[in-house]
């Protein structure tokens, strides 16, 4: 079903200010020495029994995180009443030469993130039982994915982004379906990406923002003529994370 806006109040974002073009931001460093991933765990056996049953690790902390922490945006969403809560789903496509991760274009008239590449997902509705409930049907309703096709198989820790939300990702193994049905005032377009690359730590750019208010670091993970960074690719580097141990 096509959503309609919902207006809020705005929150000033000094983390990306108006035209802030995170591709023209230098490269600090590439992660390239970092601890690859065992092509095991790029495997659907494998990827579900580590969900279930993760090792000791660590998830990696941006500086996304910090500054909401720092400057306590999601206190302040939560004294105003506002949805704090909101969850998205990770879908790993089960393809016959190997997983590849479903990924969206967020049209460029949002108010949160707009134009950026996202997971599918959303802000919690009252009537979500579980973060589980938000992704699969913010997933239907963004781009028609169809729920009996995704098998949740576990969650990765939440990542606040400077929008005001404590984001809950989950991770889901997805039978491909032939065609996706946007809905079009969120989602420009959907495309995949091979699991494989997302988690090379090659292909993981550590990017330096200076400002007025200082130095900011985030990640970006360019493919192609795509190019993935911010909150998506945190959690990304989080699953690397998870699955480098």
């Amino acid at each position: 079903m096509p959503k309609t806006p919902k207006p809020e109040v705005d929150v000033i974002n000094v983390a990306t200010p108006p035209g802030f073009d995170a591709q023209a931001i230098p490269i600090h460093e590439v992660r390239s020495g970092d601890k690859k991933v065992s092509s095991i765990f790029l495997e659907p056996e494998a990827l579900r029994l580590r969900l279930q049953s993760p090792p000791e690790w660590q998830p990696e902390i941006t500086d996304e995180n910090r500054h909401v922490i720092a400057a306590d945006i999601i206190a302040k969403r939560q004294a105003a009443g506002k949805v704090t809560k909101a969850a998205v789903l990770i879908p790993l496509v089960l393809k016959e030469d190997g997983l590849s991760v479903l990924l969206t274009q967020r049209t460029n008239h949002l108010r949160d993130h707009a134009g950026q590449i996202s997971f599918p997902g959303g802000r919690m509705d009252p009537e979500d039982l579980s973060p589980n409930d938000t992704a699969l049907r913010e997933s239907e309703e963004e781009i028609g994915l169809d729920p009996k096709r995704v098998e949740i198989i576990g969650h990765l820790p939440q990542y606040l982004t400077v929008s005001g939300y404590s984001v809950t990702p989950v991770v889901g193994l997805v039978q491909a379906q032939a065609e996706y049905v946007l809905d079009e005032f969120e989602v420009a377009d959907v495309f995949e990406v091979p699991l494989s690359f997302l988690l090379d730590p090659a292909n993981h750019q550590v990017r330096l923002w200076q400002s007025e208010q200082g130095g900011r670091r985030f990640y970006s993970i360019p493919y192609e003529n795509r190019f993935i960074w911010g909150a998506t690719a945190g959690m990304l580097r989080n699953l690397y994370h998870l699955l480098k141990v």
